[in-house]
């Protein structure tokens, strides 16, 4: 997980498009946007964190940073329990 190519991908398009993103590579397709990553599984990790991420900043109206910290903080909890 790179945190400069999730913010780009935050920062660069749409919810939709984020998604269609997601959809193409579950599918083993290309996304129809440019997703950084050294295979198919560090891309669709970076998409479904910058969907994630887009969400919080919406649902909650909090900037990117403070979305990120959320995000980090979850994925901590998840692998250390």
């Amino acid at each position: 997980m790179k945190i400069p190519v999730i913010k780009k991908l935050v920062e660069n398009f749409t919810l939709s498009e984020l998604e269609n993103a997601e959809n193409a590579i579950l599918e083993e397709n290309k996304p129809a946007i440019e997703v950084e990553g050294d295979d198919e599984g560090e891309q669709l990790t970076h998409v479904m964190a910058a969907i994630w991420i887009q969400k919080e900043m919406q649902k909650e109206s909090i900037p990117f940073a403070k979305a990120l910290r959320a995000y980090t903080q979850k994925v901590r909890v998840s692998i250390g329990g």
